[in-house]
């Protein structure tokens, strides 16, 4: 499974990736952020469109502080510059479309260099990270600052912006038992978090990643099949309100999180079957956490306790050798 590149005074770099390994730069860092940032793209473009100015705002803070908390603690470090490898960027346009539009400046640097430093460098760097790092920045800040991104913090009821005017679909549906038509959903022409809206921006950037495998498809489709299954028999057992399984997948971050935190390659398990377990309990942790907590969403923290797993399921599924009963 490792290729192994040696160069010239420079201690040898381990590539995790599938066989052969003649030729490598198919999967280099590089080209596989890219990837990410293509797949983004109509996420990004979704969220302008609703959120307009709220979603530049964000974007542009949370790029700032990725890009500069990258710069300032490799530099710490005494290493050279990996602002080229793209990762910086990856990780504030993902840290951006996790947040609220109306969140403060203050919350989108502060989630920026908390990931970047503690989420990734702390580490060792890119490849050596145990969490995914844009969630453990937005970790940090929903606790840090839970007024500014509680529920409340969403709603901007003086905003000329019609979907910040209104409460989150899993908000209204939790606190109030209100249903935001799947259409609405399916579109993105709601409130939330900026990358969450759109089911549609999310499938076709997930597909896109699946098709250039960049992400592995077991991830996404164990915590869709968790969430759908889950989501079935609470909808049997539950009141006839007319949230149904759909509502489950495409309400809150459901879908950007299955195609594009989950499927993190360093902090998600190596093996086919350890992607589907990793993906399955990340649905199963999503859907506890909306069904028995007093949070309406899930995905981040049900990210957070897996990525801890990973180890413990790479030693589960470690391939037998050819011949060995």
């Amino acid at each position: 499974m490792n290729a192994i590149e040696h160069t010239e005074d420079v201690a040898p770099v381990i590539y995790v990736s599938p066989s052969p390994h003649l030729v490598q730069t198919a999967t280099s860092t590089r080209r596989m952020m890219v990837d990410v940032l293509i797949a983004l793209a109509p996420v990004v473009a979704m969220s302008l469109f609703v959120f307009k100015g709220y979603a530049l705002f964000q974007l542009a803070v949370c790029l700032a502080g990725s890009l500069a908390a990258e710069l300032i603690f490799v530099k710490m470090r005494g290493k050279p510059s990996t602002l080229k490898d793209c990762s910086a960027i990856v990780t504030g346009v993902i840290l951006a479309m996790s947040l609220p539009g109306t969140a403060p400046w203050y919350i989108g640097i502060i989630a920026a260099f908390v990931a970047i430093g503690i989420g990734k460098v702390i580490f060792g760097g890119l490849g050596m990270n145990l969490f995914n790092p844009a969630m453990v920045g937005r970790a940090f800040v929903m606790i840090s600052f839970a007024g500014a991104l509680a529920a409340s913090g969403f709603e901007d009821v003086q905003s000329t912006v019609d979907a910040v005017s209104q409460a989150t679909p899993m908000n209204a549906y939790k606190m109030n038992g209100v249903v935001t038509p799947l259409v609405s959903l399916f579109l993105g022409t709601t409130n939330g978090s900026l990358g969450e809206t759109s089911a549609l921006a999310c499938l076709l950037g997930g597909l896109y990643l699946v098709i250039r495998r960049t992400a592995s498809w077991e991830i996404p489709v164990g915590l869709l099949t968790a969430v759908a299954i889950i989501g079935g028999l609470a909808d049997l057992m539950g009141p006839a309100d007319g949230w149904t399984i759909l509502h489950h997948i495409f309400g809150g971050s459901v879908l950007f999180g299955a195609f594009f935190i989950a499927t993190d390659p360093v902090t998600s398990p190596l093996t086919p079957k350890g992607k589907l377990i990793f993906g399955f309990g990340t649905g199963v942790l999503i859907m506890t956490l909306r069904l028995f907590s007093g949070y309406p969403e899930g995905v981040m923290f049900a990210v957070l306790l897996m990525n801890a797993l990973t180890p413990l399921i790479n030693r589960w599924m470690i391939p037998k050798p050819f011949g060995e009963h």
